[in-house]
C-alpha cells in the first residue's frame, strides 16, 4: 500500500493515509506528502464514526480499503455518510483460508454480511487469480465488478536498498551458503516445515538458514530449531526494516506458507536475481513462479519435497542467464505497470468524461489535486 501510494503521489494525486493506529515499523517509510489520518482506535470496527467524519468533511474521488474487516466498515461509512466517493475494496488473502481461524459462527457472519455490503463496492480488487476465484465463489460476487490487479512490489528503490551494507558475519566472503525465509512468524507461514526441511538439509550439505521477521511463533521456533541441534546454522534475527541485502546476498529463498494472497517476498527476491522455492498454497506462489518455470513448487508441508528443491538449487546454482529470467519475470510486479491498472479501475473512460477535472489528463493518466 506504501508502494502505491508513492505511485499516485508520483501521478501527481493527493494521498490521505487513514489508519485505524497509526502505529508499527512501516510508518517511517510512509513519504512526507502523504497525510496520515490516525483514526486512534485500536480495532477497524470502532472506525465507523471517524470514517464517516472524513467521508464528509473531505469527500475524496476515491477510496481504497484494505483489508477484509476495513472493507466492510468503509462500506458501512459510505452508507451512512451518504457521500459520493467511488469505494473501491482490496482482498490481500484467500478470504476462505482467513475465514478458517475463526469460529464457525463467526464466519458465517462474515460472509453473510460480505454477501450483503460488498456488492455496494464500486469495484473489488483481489491481489491474484486464486484471491478473485476463492472471492467469487465464497461471496457470489457480479463478475464485472472484480478485478485482479497485482501488488506493486518492485519500485524504484528496491536495487538501491539492496545495495546497502551488510554487515553480518554470514554473509562475509567465503561463508557458508545462506537460505533465508522472511515474514512474520506466525502459523501461517509455516516456518516449522522451513526449519525440519533445512534439517534435511544438512544431513548433506553444509549451510545455513535465517528467517526476518517478528510474531508470536517465535519461542515455538526457537525450541524447535534447539531440539532438532541446529541452534549454530540457524538465526532468527528479528523484523528488519531493509530486508533487500539479504535477499540479494542469500543463495536462495524459501517461501513455505500454508496460505497466501500475493506473497511480496517472492517477488521481490526474483527482482533481485536470487533463486527461490514456494509452497505451492492458496494463492499466488503459481502464478507468480508460472506453475514451477521460474522456481520450484512443492506441497504444503511436505519436509522431503522442501529439502530435495532446496539441495538441488544449492548444488546447481542458477546462471546468469537464469538470473536474468527472474528479474525480468518481476518486472510484471513493478509498480509503474501496476500503477496504470489501477488508475483505469478507478477512472474508466465512461466516467471520466463526465468529470471535467478529468478530462484534462496528461499523458501520463494522472488528474493534479485530487485525492
Amino acid at each position: 500500500m506504501l508502494n502505491l501510494a508513492g505511485g499516485l503521489l508520483d501521478a501527481g494525486f493527493r494521498v490521505d493515509l487513514l489508519l485505524a493506529n497509526a502505529t508499527g515499523p512501516y510508518l517511517p517509510q510512509v513519504a512526507a506528502q502523504v497525510r496520515i489520518i490516525d483514526l486512534a482506535r485500536g480495532r477497524v470496527l470502532t472506525c465507523l464514526p471517524g470514517l464517516v467524519r472524513y467521508l464528509r468533511a473531505h469527500r475524496p474521488q476515491v477510496f481504497l480499503s484494505t483489508p477484509f474487516r476495513a472493507n466492510i466498515v468503509v462500506l458501512l461509512a459510505r452508507m451512512l455518510a451518504r457521500s459520493p466517493v467511488r469505494v473501491f475494496v482490496r482482498e490481500a488473502a484467500t478470504l476462505s483460508e482467513t475465514l478458517r481461524t475463526l469460529p464457525p459462527w463467526g464466519a458465517w457472519k462474515a460472509v453473510t454480511l460480505a454477501r450483503l455490503i460488498y456488492p455496494r463496492a464500486d469495484g473489488i480488487i483481489a491481489v491474484s487469480a486464486g484471491v478473485a476465484s476463492d472471492l467469487q465463489a465464497l461471496l457470489r460476487l457480479n463478475p464485472r465488478l472484480l478485478k485482479v490487479i497485482n501488488n506493486p512490489v518492485v519500485t524504484r528503490d528496491l536495487l538501491a536498498m539492496a545495495d546497502a551494507a551488510l554487515e553480518h558475519p554470514w554473509f562475509h566472503s567465503g561463508a557458508l551458503p545462506v537460505i533465508l525465509g522472511v515474514g512474520r512468524l506466525a502459523p501461517q507461514k509455516d516456518f516449522d516445515t522451513l526449519i525440519k526441511s533445512f534439517a534435511l538439509v544438512r544431513r548433506q550439505l553444509e549451510c545455513r538458514l535465517m528467517i526476518l521477521g517478528e510474531g508470536p511463533e517465535r519461542q515455538a521456533l526457537q525450541q524447535l530449531v534447539a531440539e532438532l541441534g541446529l541452534g549454530e546454522a540457524v538465526a532468527l534475527p528479528g523484523f528488519v526494516p531493509n530486508p533487500f541485502p539479504y535477499m540479494r546476498q542469500a543463495r536462495l529463498l524459501v517461501l513455505s506458507s500454508r496460505h497466501e494472497g500475493l506473497p511480496n517476498v517472492l517477488i521481490q527476491a526474483m527482482a533481485l536475481g536470487t533463486a527461490v522455492i514456494a509452497t505451492d498454497c492458496p494463492s499466488g506462489p503459481a502464478e507468480i513462479l508460472d506453475q514451477g518455470n521460474f522456481g520450484p513448487l512443492v506441497a504444503i508441508g511436505d519436509t522431503d519435497a522442501m529439502a530435495a528443491a532446496m539441495v538441488s538449487l544449492l548444488t546447481c546454482p542458477p546462471s546468469a542467464a537464469s538470473k536474468m529470467r527472474l528479474m525480468e519475470r518481476a518486472a510484471n510486479y513493478h509498480v509503474d505497470r501496476i500503477l496504470q491498472d489501477y488508475l483505469r479501475f478507478f477512472f474508466p473512460p465512461a466516467w471520466t468524461s463526465s468529470h471535467p477535472i478529468l478530462e484534462t489528463a496528461k499523458p501520463h493518466p494522472c488528474w493534479d489535486g485530487k485525492t
